[in-house]
């Protein structure tokens, strides 16, 4: 019996041995660590992109479409302080690309997961289509590493949010070649890739983009550098409920959970409309209608600014 108890207790320790040894470490980005976008080629924007943090380019030096308004930080074309900071990604790249797998996940979707701290791997390329869920676990230094072979993709409307006492500083993508991030996709983390990185039409990330070799492209883009502090302002968030003959949906409940998981409800007016006024400023979050005659697809948004005309269309 003794012998037993004890076999057990030895168990439950190398359980819990094994649930922290899974877990990678945060690799130095050194002088990387101030920029939103780096490129080393080029950085091309298209549209009213919004950078909070530095953006660079070396040993290219052009930066096209983004004036000084777009960007809170620092813009460097060339020179001593983007080489330093390309090579200090790099650095970090090889830290992530060397750091043991936890689990494979080569052929399989990341979406609609929910997947706690360790390193992730895929032997060629990776797809999002959905929402990854990142639990924490109530650990604010837990770190999640996504190792892709090849390419990086994500469908429209696609999300990673950290949940549950996390923090978006220790979320890496290292990728082998290019990342392209579809329309809409809410992103929290940090990109390393060797080759390009491609914003499509209103993504949003909670990060860094840093591109090796290649360019940074963006079109109408929210990139925060989230590891720069965050501010306590409010912005507001809202829209309209809507059926598919275009009518507002009375009485609706629209929720909305942070990146903590706290959770705001709110009713739609007699026309439909609904508003949060005290959404954090910089912060992400997961909106939904709950409605008893209609069906609603859940959305992710950042949000940097405040939000109006975030709607939702009740499903056919």
């Amino acid at each position: 019996m003794t012998n037993r108890f004890f076999l057990s207790v030895l168990f439950v320790f190398a359980s819990i041995l094994n649930i922290y040894s899974a877990a990678g470490s945060a690799p130095d980005l050194g002088g990387a660590a101030s920029f939103a976008v780096l490129a080393g080629s080029t950085v091309t924007n298209t549209g009213g992109s919004s950078v909070i943090g530095d953006v660079g380019v070396s040993p290219g030096t052009a930066i096209t479409g983004l004036t000084p308004g777009m960007v809170t930080g620092n813009t460097y074309a060339g020179g001593a302080v983007p080489a330093q900071a390309q090579a200090d990604a790099l650095t970090a790249y090889n830290d992530l690309a060397g750091q043991a797998c936890d689990t494979i996940l080569t052929g399989q979707d990341l979406g609609n997961r929910t997947l706690t701290p360790g390193v992730y791997c895929f032997s060629s390329s990776a797809q999002l289509t959905g929402i990854l869920t990142l639990n924490a676990l109530g650990d604010p230094d837990a770190v999640f590493i996504f190792k892709i072979g090849s390419t990086l993709t994500t469908a429209s409307n696609s999300a990673v949010l950290l949940f549950n006492g996390g923090n978006t500083c220790n979320i890496f993508f290292q990728v082998g070649s290019s990342a392209t991030l579809g329309t809409d996709t809410t992103l929290q983390g940090n990109i390393i890739a060797q080759g390009s990185i491609t914003l499509n039409t209103r993504t949003s990330l909670r990060g860094r983009a840093l591109a090796l070799d290649g360019g940074v492209t963006m079109d109408t883009n929210t990139i925060t550098n989230g590891c720069l502090g965050t501010t306590s302002a409010s912005v507001s968030i809202s829209g309209r409920v809507i059926n598919a003959k275009g009518l507002g949906v009375r009485n609706a409940q629209v929720w909305m959970i942070d990146s903590e998981g706290n959770k705001k409800t709110v009713m739609t007016s007699s026309l439909g409309y609904y508003s949060f006024t005290d959404a954090e400023a910089g912060n992400f979050y997961i909106l939904g209608v709950t409605s008893r005659r209609y069906r609603f697809q859940t959305r992710a948004v950042s949000a940097s600014d405040s939000i109006s005309n975030f709607d939702f269309l009740a499903e056919e």
